[in-house]
């Protein structure tokens, strides 16, 4: 059995092991490494040169899944199954992509509930999970070839403003990739990091981080002491990038050649050559004053002048943003000591004149801008393999802490390798009518179910007022002291009933037990990511049945035979499904009895409003 030695106080990883740093991006991707020789991060290319490689996952008829170029060259002829921007959906339910689904050209499924959003290709249901675990494959096999040894240690990088369930999620895709996740870092850390901010002890320093990508904009301010980074606040557009830039000059040209949207639609090569024409004429005018080409024969030119004046809403809108981001933060321009780059769209002239005219800094863009933030989390990984001991290190927690949630599944509240003094905070509600106490099972470990974990305390939290199920709202809170004492309290927040108990550190695990625990994780990530799966489907496919079966009982004199009929046998192949244990098959039937329920349940829901309303006035 391979050995993984660590140093519980530090983290450190005690023998020589290439870690590698991941961004995991919305458009692309790539990994990092820092070369001892040199002391420096270097992206890791392919034999073509290429480090970048297209955060897009194609799936063939059979299931079989194609990653980066290969699979963004099927975006048009197979758009139902070439899946992009998946970084969007991690972490997200079906209510919070619901505004946004008309980006995806792949089915996104929608039923309005607070579950976590899935994504159907053909008969199989993916999660974003699932999705980006693919892409994170991809970029581990690429850096085994290239350095000819094996990889399982990463640092991956996120947006500053991932919520604890986006970067939960961006864990467990790791794990399913076979990569134990040592930090999960903020992308405008790792790109400060890149540069040598915030590296030495002792430094202190105040930095804004512009990262503007091909689809998304977001600006962070960021405060560093000894080594320690606090984001002071973050702003952004997650709909605005350098595609908006080829849009508006295509658009620009659309309207010069008289081409019109119905053209457009109807011919995706020449809607395609227009995009590609006005990508290829951004990326000429930041080294040229002028751009001619060609769109299907017929002649289109433009000066960098003009195609400054029509980005200019554009980069106007970050500015603001950047403006926003002082004012939460509490600061002026002038009290940031430097700004940082991100994005390969910051490439742009007009950006880099803009940004440096707003801030009055001169700007760090001497590092490739789509590479930065890759860069960044190489030195991070190279501080935790122990090679740089210049930066800091904190005590952190050796293993994951989180308590049990319905189907005995392990809900992570603190993540191995976080900082400590740590606190975090999630809100669970009640399964059952009426019910009024709730039992806190409290567990280490990096298992998805908690059988497989340690565990460490157990409490209830009584007298909770009789509710209907899922009003009550129960608040968990976990906190870890500097000396590694972790308190966990629960609060009923409608009511004030309150609940505690204290976990001693360590929790009397041995350096030998904590090893044994990160590589069975690994070992049977494949396994407890589908039992996951599995639990979750059915655990929503009961929630659905018993909400259906209530509905029927109450409102059945509402209802057509046709439609009792067709009701009962969905709940009856749903049952089936879950009987057989079969998520995909779970996840079809759920879909199928929503369809089946949507269209009497909004008629009998109007009904009532209806009834609610008579006699009344609106205003």
């Amino acid at each position: 059995m391979a050995k993984v030695s660590i140093n519980i106080a530090t983290g450190n990883i005690q023998q020589e092991e290439t870690i590698v740093g991941i961004d995991l991006g919305t458009t692309n991707s790539l990994i990092a490494i820092v070369r001892q020789d040199e002391q420096k991060p270097i992206a890791l290319r392919d034999v073509d040169g290429l480090a970048l490689v297209p955060s897009i996952v194609h799936f063939d008829q059979y299931g079989n899944a194609t990653v980066g170029n290969a699979a963004k060259d099927l975006l048009i002829a197979e758009p139902e199954r070439t899946i992009y921007s998946v970084k969007r959906l991690m972490g997200k339910s079906y209510k919070d992509v619901s505004d946004h689904a008309g980006f995806f050209a792949y089915k996104v499924l929608d039923d309005g509930t607070d579950s976590l959003v899935k994504v159907q290709v053909g008969d199989k249901f993916y999660s974003p999970i699932e999705l980006s675990s693919y892409i994170l494959k991809e970029l581990k096999h690429r850096a085994e070839h290239i350095l000819k040894t094996s990889i399982s240690k990463a640092v991956i990088t996120v947006p500053a403003y991932f919520n604890d369930a986006q970067r939960q999620a961006t864990r467990d895709a790791g794990k399913l990739a076979g990569l134990d996740v040592l930090r999960i870092v903020n992308e405008p850390t790792a790109a400060s990091l890149a540069y040598g901010l915030g590296v030495k002890a002792g430094e202190e320093k105040t930095i804004a981080v512009y990262d503007l990508g091909g689809g998304t904009f977001d600006v962070s301010i960021l405060r560093i002491t000894n080594g320690i980074f606090e984001v002071l606040s973050t702003n952004g557009d997650t709909y605005l990038g350098g595609d908006d830039m080829d849009r508006a000059l295509a658009q620009h040209w659309q309207q010069q050649l008289a081409i019109g949207d119905d053209v457009l639609k109807s011919d995706k090569s020449l809607a395609q050559q227009l995009r590609v024409t006005a990508e290829e004429a951004k990326k000429h005018l930041s080294n040229n004053d002028t751009y001619t080409g060609d769109i299907n024969g017929r002649q289109v030119s433009i000066s960098r002048d003009a195609f400054n004046a029509l980005i200019q809403p554009l980069i106007d809108r970050t500015i603001a943003s950047c403006s926003n981001a002082l004012k939460d933060a509490g600061l002026s321009a002038a009290q940031v000591d430097a700004v940082v780059m991100v994005g390969g769209s910051t490439r742009v002239p007009l950006v880099k004149d803009s940004i440096h005219t707003f801030f009055g800094k001169e700007l760090h863009d001497s590092l490739d801008p789509d590479e930065v933030v890759a860069l960044g989390a190489a030195v991070q990984a190279d501080i935790l393999a122990g090679n740089n001991t210049d930066m800091l290190l904190l005590d952190i927690t050796p293993l994951s802490l989180g308590i049990e949630t319905m189907g005995g599944l392990m809900d992570v509240l603190i993540p191995r390798n976080s900082k400590i003094p740590n606190k975090a905070g999630r809100q669970y509600t009640t399964q059952k009518d009426g019910q009024s106490g709730m039992r806190i099972s409290v567990y280490q470990g990096e298992r998805d179910l908690v059988q497989d974990n340690r565990k460490l305390a157990e409490f209830s939290l009584s007298n909770i007022p009789a509710m209907p199920a899922g009003l009550p709202k129960v608040e968990v809170t976990f906190l870890v002291d500097a000396d590694g004492i972790l308190k966990v309290s629960a609060t009923e927040l409608r009511s004030g009933v309150a609940q505690s108990i204290e976990v001693k550190p360590q929790y009397g695990l041995t350096d030998e037990e904590v090893e044994k625990m990160l590589l069975d994780s690994l070992t049977h990530a494949k396994e407890d990511i589908s039992t996951r799966a599995l639990v979750e489907a059915s655990t929503e496919a009961q929630q659905m049945l018993d909400v259906t079966e209530k509905f029927l009982e109450k409102n059945r004199s509402l209802l057509s035979a046709e439609e009792v009929d067709i009701t009962i046998g969905r709940m009856q192949a749903l049952r089936e499904a879950i009987n057989a244990k079969d998520k995909d098959r779970i996840q079809q039937e759920t879909e199928l009895l929503n369809d089946a329920s949507r269209p009497y349940a909004e008629r009998v829901m109007d009904a009532a409003l209806k009834d609610a309303m008579k006699g009344r006035k609106v205003l």
